[in-house]
């Protein structure tokens, strides 16, 4: 039996998309839109040095601007220096996926029996197989656990077993990053709440009560596989030990109010998930054992599936909410499937810089992961628009891309300005970037990449000071007022053309 999960479509976007000048035939009578009264007006064009000098960043930056039909270089500042490109990664990845695997491709992670259940009972093992799907979470694993029951299993005379190896293996993206940060998980075949558990504090008479558990909209198993001590103190806030297959974290007292919750990763995403399993299992009245590794994939007959959704949506979905986890899986299965074998996460990134230079023409990029955490990640603001102009990224990147509302003269959003845009954003410490379409009120489209870094303000931070280093947070703002000021810039210029 098959349980497919999909999503609703972002109708309002793709409408948008399918009316833009990206998609449309070419028309022998202009039909570009004419300004609404009242509408706000572009401010006057400034020099790109003064934006720069009012932004006061320091470091680097490096911009671009073309014409989306012909990728004709409008202007560009240090265009062809590299920068780490952060989360715009994540395009890069997105083209690279869909242009391997295919927009309808689907993950599936499935049950499989050794042996014939007979009588409610099987005698051989039980294998929860993961297929590289990264959005798998609680609620799939109990739709399967729920197809088990249906098919009448009670009972498993032989082993529960977990296969993890349709993706290698990593501790993590990137090993600079605090030890404790939700967005640096474990990389596996078989993940879950993108390898990711719960923890949650309450105030308890003197002490606090503490959760660990696997939460999601119908479900909240606790687990064993990480577990989590209240210590009497003020700093670190975290600290971290892996004893065996589990993880042991301690928490500053000092640090938790009254109460709160926040995501911590996992380490070992295959026991996370067979663990979880086992307990969804055993709520359908179907006792398991507890959960071994299988370090290669048993013969049997599958008994369930679960699908994810079309990859068109998944990545849809990884460059709005910006999900490192999905950026590493569907990259690593690109490679997998472009090269026939596992890569190590290094190799699978020098896969897609040569995938890169050789679909979309980028001469100078260099990717470390998938994702852009690695700030070993080098990009051109020219390279960038070069891949942005090219047909593949032309067809494919308008329906998924974020639309990036800009703001007023007091800092608050802007629904009614003058410029659409449709982008990825990237976020590092002291380093932000933006890519992707901007659309003039007379329906020109243009492609541009803006990225700004301080690489000197990077290097300088310890590892303890990389979630929330003093002064990245002003920094950013200031960085993203430029990218806001160098959009504007361009649709005055070029909006006429």
């Amino acid at each position: 039996m098959v349980h497919s999960f999909s999503r609703r479509f972002f109708l309002t976007t793709l409408a948008a998309f399918s009316a833009s000048p990206l998609a449309a035939r070419p028309v022998k009578k202009s039909l570009r839109p004419q300004a609404r009264p009242g509408t706000p007006r572009l401010p006057s064009a400034e020099p790109i040095e003064a934006l720069l000098k009012r932004a006061k960043l320091g470091g680097s930056v490096s911009c671009a601007v073309a014409e989306i039909g012909s990728g004709q270089l409008l202007e560009g500042r240090a265009s062809n220096a590299t920068l780490p490109p952060a989360s715009v990664t994540k395009a890069v990845t997105a083209l690279y996926a869909l242009d391997t695997l295919g927009p309808n491709h689907r993950f599936r992670t499935r049950i499989i029996a050794t042996a014939p259940i007979q009588n409610g009972v099987l005698q051989g093992d039980l294998i929860l197989a993961g297929g590289g799907d990264p959005t798998l979470n609680t609620e799939g694993l109990a739709a399967l656990a729920k197809t088990l029951k249906a098919a009448g299993l009670r009972e498993v005379r032989g082993r529960f077993r977990v296969y993890a190896g349709a993706l290698p293996y990593a501790r993590q993206i990137d090993k600079a990053q605090p030890d404790h940060v939700g967005y640096n998980p474990a990389i596996s075949g078989l993940s879950l709440n993108f390898n990711r558990v719960h923890f949650e504090w309450k105030r308890a008479g003197s002490g606090w009560g503490v959760t660990m558990d696997a939460r999601s909209a119908n479900y909240r198993p606790e687990v064993s596989i990480a577990k989590m001590a209240v210590i009497k103190r003020q700093m670190p806030v975290y600290t971290y030990q892996q004893k065996g297959s589990t993880d042991h974290w301690t928490v500053a007292s000092g640090a938790l109010g009254k109460g709160g919750a926040r995501w911590l990763p996992v380490r070992r995403p295959d026991l996370y998930a067979g663990e979880v399993f086992r307990t969804l299992a055993r709520a359908h009245g179907i006792v398991l054992p507890k959960e071994k590794v299988a370090k290669s994939l048993p013969a049997g007959t599958t008994v369930a599936t679960y699908q994810s959704a079309l990859l068109r949506d998944i990545l849809r979905d990884m460059l709005k909410y910006s999900t490192n986890l999905t950026a590493e899986m569907v990259g690593l299965a690109a490679t997998g499937v472009s090269t026939g074998k596992l890569s190590t996460l290094r190799a699978s990134a020098q896969q897609m810089t040569r995938w890169a230079k050789r679909r979309l023409g980028m001469q100078q990029g260099k990717f470390v992961d998938h994702s852009g955490l690695g700030d070993a990640s080098l990009l051109s603001a020219q390279d960038m628009v070069a891949a942005l102009s090219t047909r593949l990224a032309r067809e494919q990147l308008p329906a998924i891309l974020k639309p990036i509302t800009l703001r007023d003269a007091k800092g608050k959003p802007n629904s009614r300005h003058p410029l659409k845009v449709l982008a990825k954003t990237g976020t590092l410490n002291f380093a932000s970037s933006l890519a992707g379409y901007v659309t003039t009120p007379d329906g020109r489209v243009m492609a541009f990449a803006i990225f700004t870094a301080d690489n000197k303000k990077r290097s300088a931070l310890s590892k303890d000071q990389r979630e929330r280093p003093e002064g990245g947070r002003s920094w950013n703002k200031r960085s993203k007022a430029l990218q806001q000021s160098l959009l504007e810039r361009w649709g005055q210029l070029y909006g006429a053309g």
